[in-house]
């Protein structure tokens, strides 16, 4: 079954179309669910229009794209391999963000991020997508392009992608923050 070619489609109300829903349904919610242990608030949360739907809205999109996910298999198993890899990753800190509290975590991890060279964390980030994503493009390279197996491994690598990407986008904005207050504390020094 592994091995198998998957179908291009599978028809609305299918066997096929309610397994793949289910699975989605499944994923998607075990990253809502790691969220929202995680950071209720979502003041952690990396994903900007995420932060900006809400839980209401994003549930309701999210809902939306798992039943148009349903009916290409591909599709639909590369999203639950990258959405369950989310959400195990979002576990692995939630008990350390949600016991410490989601302001004083970001301020923490703040702290953290000023005295670590950033050289050193974009190594780290780097070895850590890399690696993660090297068996997901095994996969992809050595499958056939219509098979389960193909899908998992796009779904890792989306996966390594996704942790890259925010991760990336969560230090850019850090350090802009960082740099709007030196100019503020310059600005205050020179008019002192």
């Amino acid at each position: 079954m592994i091995g198998d070619t998957l179908p291009e489609t599978f028809p609305f109300a299918s066997g096929g179309y309610f397994c793949l829903l289910t699975l989605l349904l499944f994923a998607r919610g075990m990253d809502f669910l790691s969220t929202r242990i995680a950071t209720p608030n979502l003041v952690l949360e990396g994903n900007p229009l995420a932060r900006k739907l809400g839980w209401k809205w994003g549930a309701l999109v999210n809902l939306a794209l798992c039943f148009a996910f349903a009916f290409w298999p591909l599709t639909a198993i590369i999203v639950m391999t990258a959405g369950l890899l989310v959400a195990a990753h979002n576990f692995h800190a939630a008990w350390l963000m949600r016991s410490m509290g989601e302001a004083a975590y970001r301020d923490w991890f703040v702290e953290r991020m000023a005295q670590t060279p950033i050289s050193l964390f974009v190594a780290s980030l780097c070895g850590e997508t890399f690696l993660t994503a090297l068996p997901g493009a095994a996969l992809v390279w050595f499958c056939d392009e219509r098979s389960i197996a193909f899908a998992i491994g796009f779904g890792i690598v989306g996966y390594a992608g996704i942790v890259l990407f925010y991760t990336s986008l969560s230090l850019w904005r850090l350090r802009r923050q960082e740099d709007k207050k030196e100019a503020c504390i310059i600005r205050d020094n020179l008019n002192s």
